[in-house]
């Protein structure tokens, strides 16, 4: 979840394809906040190992325009 800003899925999308090259983007589920503030986006993957997980979360939650990451 981050602000609801343009490039904001997109950012998210590029850093999930990094770990899950085989993610396919078009699955993801969007939702705005009931004030429209924010963006909660959802990406669907087959995890290959803890470890992939693992870094993916890092980097999510490292991202300068993530807020929350679950």
């Amino acid at each position: 979840m981050g602000a609801r800003v343009e490039g904001f899925a997109q950012a998210v999308v590029e850093v999930v394809l990094r770990h899950a090259p085989d993610f396919d983007a078009a699955a993801i589920e969007m939702r705005p906040s009931s004030k429209g503030n924010y963006l909660a986006v959802t990406c669907t993957f087959r995890a290959i190992s803890q470890l992939q997980v693992d870094n993916l979360y890092r980097e999510l939650t490292s991202h300068p325009m993530v807020k929350v990451v679950l």
